[in-house]
């Protein structure tokens, strides 16, 4: 491999974890070792069964899906985009693959040796904990002895695995616990656990832990007479005590328990064994928590058969939503499990359809469109969605279309009892306008990008933000053909594309002062979802279609992956995903205290520091705004 090769891919390995720790020379190190794979559309890298490869992967182009058998059946369970490592599971395990990694589309991987990057792994912490966090959000059965203690990733997804967002997921655990001095007696301290219903207790010394006693203990060490009952406690504590913070989420405790083999853990005010006793983790509270964890709520979605169930599991992901908040966790690994369940009740809405209609007369495809389509929905915001049946004869297309308006009126209908408010735009596959067949689409999408002028079109630009849900996948593939051929050279669709995302009112005025809403309920309030938030969204989706990515819907995927496929702009991409993730996290949290859609903030609500915050997110919008202008060499509508 030439050094300018190798220069290349440590340029682009440097800005993705766990690369980013490692110094230039480490990384020309590692990149003169790395293999190039190309995969076309559909290509499966490894698959379930397989024997392991030598390498590990990073995407440095298109998408790689990675999906696993779950109750008999084919689950995605990720998306891998540029910069995402998958396959580490030769890493640390002897058996095959327990997944399949396909190309979503035509991509590029980087093949990683396991042998050249092992030394590093063992030189640099930062690049162990990188892999710690991997093995807790893709960890397999923890009563598996075989891999007790050790990382593995790229397992089957079950009911007692955890899951991604389990990294993050709060902790509930007992905030009373027995404490004892390092003086007391065995006797009293068995009698006083006895009489406490407690399997546990905590030896301390000034309120610091120095030890921990558990049943077990008194079965190991006092049953078999090893030692006296009238012994000080001291003679059959552990020690030290495994201490974790108070904001300790499941997988960190669940790694910690299996990492140490013990089946308690000590909270302390700090973390430290030299600050005081808050409380003890124990393994029943890791099994309590576990019921509420992504695997499990899609076990629960699948059970489900009434909208009140299915609106059960949406209430624990809203909880699960704003304990991550809370804890400051990235929002895009919110975004990414969020995004599946809520894609996983609609699914379940529509097969309770399908159970009272009875079996499709066509095969069809349900998009998401907006912003369930872009998995950047966290609040209980309206329903977004399309239809599309497979072209059959004339002579049964109104039969068809009518059985496939029920289909969707009862869908739509089941997940606005599950807290979805209907469109106010009629956006919906239960509008006989966007329940049609694939023919009937192929021209809705032909006239809406060949003449968007045309305003009895009512284009409107989440249709290009379309997620398949359910039903047959190829029209999903077919619809991407019809979007992209007609993108190319299609200067008055991205002329008016562009025009409609530069349309909306200026976040901020001349003086830099906010623009508020001069009238109506909201009078006095920012409006953050449509002065801030959806120019980015819109100039996403604008550059994504004329720039050819496939596949990714999310809008701040979409600048990461602008920033390297147009890398001239990449800083304006790139600050332009960062004010996304920040705007939306003050919706968000603005959704959560009111329990609203969160479109509104009321400024004087937030601190000094915080107004601040959201203006400086504001800057690169003027940036974006500019490159548009520039890109598209942009005329006006009248």
């Amino acid at each position: 491999m030439s050094n300018s090769i190798a220069e290349n891919i440590a340029n682009f390995l440097k800005e993705y974890s766990p690369f980013n720790y490692l110094t230039h020379d480490e990384l020309i190190q590692v990149a003169t070792s790395i293999g190039v794979v190309t995969l076309d559309k559909h290509k499966i890298l490894f698959q379930i069964n397989d024997k392991l490869h030598d390498s590990f992967y990073v995407v440095a182009s298109g998408a790689i899906n990675l999906t696993v058998i779950a109750d008999a059946e084919e689950t995605l369970l990720n998306k891998c985009y540029p910069g995402d490592v998958f396959g580490l599971r030769p890493f640390f395990a002897k058996n095959n693959y327990m997944m399949t990694a396909k190309a979503r589309e035509d991509s590029i991987v980087y093949a990683i040796p396991i042998s050249a990057f092992k030394p590093f792994v063992a030189q640099n912490q930062q690049v162990l904990d990188f892999l710690l966090e991997s093995f807790a959000t893709n960890t397999r059965n923890p009563f598996d002895k075989e891999n007790r203690g050790k990382l593995i990733t790229d397992n089957v997804y079950t009911e007692n695995q955890q899951n991604e967002i389990q990294y993050f997921q709060s902790l509930a655990y007992n905030k009373t616990p027995l404490k004892v001095a390092v003086t007391a007696i065995v006797k009293d301290t068995a009698q006083l656990m006895t009489e406490n219903l407690m399997d546990n207790v905590i030896v301390t010394e000034q309120n610091y832990p120095i030890g921990i006693v558990t049943d077990s203990d008194f079965r190991s060490k006092i049953a078999n007479g090893r030692f006296p009952l009238i012994s000080t406690i001291d003679r059959i504590m552990s020690s030290p005590v495994i201490t974790v913070p108070e904001n300790v989420s499941v997988a960190e405790a669940q790694l910690l328990l299996l990492k140490h083999n013990v089946t308690h853990l000590c909270v302390t005010v700090d973390g430290s064994d030299k600050s005081d006793v808050k409380g003890v983790i124990s393994e029943h509270d890791l099994i309590v928590a576990q019921a509420n964890n992504p695997g499990v709520l899609i076990k629960e979605i699948k059970r489900s058969l009434s909208p009140k169930e299915l609106k059960q599991v949406r209430e624990k992901l809203t909880d699960m939503i704003q304990g991550s908040i809370a804890k400051n966790i990235p929002l895009p690994h919110i975004y990414n499990i969020s995004g599946e369940i809520i894609t996983a009740i609609i699914k379940r809405s529509i097969e309770l359809s399908i159970l009272d209609l009875g079996s499709p007369p066509a095969r069809f495809a349900w998009f998401s469109i907006g912003s369930q389509g872009r998995k950047e929905q966290f609040l209980l915001t309206d329903q977004d969605s399309f239809l599309v049946f497979e072209d059959v004869a004339a002579e049964n297309y109104r039969d068809v279309k009518d059985y496939f308006l029920k289909l969707a009126k009862r869908a739509t209908t089941i997940l606005e009892k599950v807290g979805y408010e209907f469109c106010p735009n009629g956006h919906m596959a239960s509008n006989m306008l966007w329940c049609k067949s694939m023919s009937d689409w192929v021209k809705q999408f032909n006239n809406w990008m060949k003449t968007p002028g045309d305003k009895t079109n009512d284009i409107s630009s989440i249709f290009f933000d379309y997620e398949f849900v359910f039903g047959e996948g190829k029209i999903e593939d077919s619809l991407n053909d019809v979007v992209f051929k007609n993108s190319k050279n299609n200067a008055l669709f991205f002329d008016f594309l562009g025009n409609d995302a530069l349309r909306k009112q200026a976040p901020l005025n001349f003086f830099k002062k906010f623009n508020l809403e001069e009238e109506g309920e909201h009078k006095g309030k920012f409006d953050i979802k449509n002065k801030a938030i959806m120019p980015l969204v819109d100039g996403a989706r604008l550059f994504a279609i004329s720039l050819n990515l496939r596949g990714i819907n999310n809008t701040y995927l979409r600048f990461k992956q602008l920033a390297i496929a147009d890398p001239k702009f990449s800083e304006i991409y790139l600050n332009c995903a960062d004010a996304f993730l920040i705007l939306s996290k003050f919706r968000t949290l603005e959704g959560l205290k009111n329990d609203s859609d969160g479109n509104y903030i009321n400024l004087d609500e937030l601190s000094k520091p915080d107004k601040e915050r959201l203006r400086n997110a504001l800057g690169p919008m003027r940036d974006l705004e500019e490159l548009i202008k520039d890109k598209f060499q942009l005329t006006q509508f009248s």
